[in-house]
């Protein structure tokens, strides 16, 4: 089976899909691998690098497309690559199908199967294929570095012959997989660390880190069987609001990290919010990509208000493109393994399985996830 992994179209992307060791693996279980020509430049990765790995490198791009039975890739293929792609072959990357959905229509008319990584359920056994995690874990820790640098404190308390230096005041919004690693990074920077999670269960994650969970009485709260926390009613997002804000208003730094993969982020720090808040404080909204949990935030810039800097940059997992690229990898092979067939080589698209019933998009020329055939029509 003919696996081919080309450059990626975003010339903003600074990750590499599938990595040499990674890549090496695949070729063990019997695939022939084959990558376009400087996949792994944006990382310091040379071709030379593949081929020790016994993977072929391509200078024709379009031709180990079209003859590939799968490409694999990080994000959505370009709109000649989709008229490259062979019909029947099998299309691996992250494709933010809610978003996408003439893309989504136009695979399914050239009867590709594609399979949106995003999408793998978050069940125990597909943890090790989960990309939303392992790059929001990343997000996570890049949000507070780029604090640390661009806040006009520093974050760690300071005694000195001077005087005592106080630690700066941090508040994560959110305790997902992004929100926990901010905790845990802007700890270990020393910074006096304050959390919130709509989640009862979420508290005790966030004492664990060291971190001081903010109290709301909100009554009963649900979550989605993914493990996201369920839209708030109006009466509990006004209780959350008014306790966010006196915490927003005393903290350097707030990290937002509230998003839910197919929707749209829910509002949370409001611009009264945003003015309570001193001047030269900062905050860092990690759910830009999908409208924003800030509502003076704008994706890819950075803008002020009253002093406040509010930076609304996008997949900030490209700013530690190596780590990135090997977690990536990583799940991607780990995915490809899961189904592959060692004794005929091949990479088996199993539909009664849990996982692939999850993130199988397009397959036999239909739209055939009910949520996104639902979502797009």
């Amino acid at each position: 089976m003919k696996l081919f992994v080309p450059k990626e179209n975003d010339p903003a992307e600074t990750r590499s899909p599938l990595l040499p060791i990674d890549a090496g693996k695949l070729t063990g279980l019997g695939a022939d691998v084959e990558v376009e020509a400087g996949v792994g430049k944006s990382i310091n990765i040379l071709d030379e690098a593949y081929k020790k790995a016994g993977i072929q490198i391509s200078s024709d791009r379009v031709a180990s497309m079209s003859s590939a039975d799968m490409v694999l890739r990080m994000s959505l293929p370009a709109g000649e690559d989709i008229q490259h792609l062979r019909e029947g072959c099998i299309h691996v990357s992250c494709m933010d199908p809610f978003n996408n959905a003439d893309l989504v229509k136009e695979i399914a008319s050239r009867n590709i199967s594609a399979i949106s990584l995003e999408m793998i359920p978050r069940t125990t056994i597909a943890q090790k294929m989960d990309v939303l995690s392992s790059q929001a874990n990343l997000a996570g820790y890049v949000a507070v570095v780029l604090s640390a640098e661009r806040q006009q404190k520093i974050f760690p308390m300071m005694m000195t012959a001077a005087g005592t230096i106080p630690p700066a005041r941090v508040f994560v919004i959110g305790a997902g997989v992004a929100g926990l690693q901010a905790i845990a990074t802007a700890k270990r920077l020393g910074a006096r660390v304050d959390a919130f999670d709509v989640r009862p269960e979420a508290q005790e994650q966030i004492l664990s880190l060291g971190a001081k969970p903010l109290s709301v009485d909100l009554g009963e709260t649900e979550k989605t069987k993914d493990g996201y926390a369920k839209q708030l009613t109006d009466e509990q997002l006004r209780k959350q609001r008014e306790a966010m804000a006196k915490q927003c208003a005393r903290s350097d730094v707030v990290i937002t990290t509230a998003r839910v993969f197919g929707r749209k982020a829910p509002l949370i720090v409001t611009n009264e919010m945003l003015d309570s808040m001193k001047p030269g404080s900062l905050v860092i909204d990690l759910a830009v990509e999908t409208g924003g949990n800030v509502e003076s935030s704008e994706f890819g810039r950075e803008v002020e208000r009253k002093g406040v800097t509010i930076i609304g940059q996008p997949e900030l997992q490209r700013q530690v493109p190596v780590p990135a690229s090997q977690m990536f990898s990583s799940n991607l092979y780990n995915f490809l393994e899961h189904f592959w067939d060692k004794e005929m080589k091949n990479f088996v698209l199993n539909r009664d399985d849990e996982i692939i019933q999850g993130c199988l998009v397009t397959h036999e020329g239909e739209i055939v996830n009910p949520v996104i055939k639902a979502a797009i029509g």
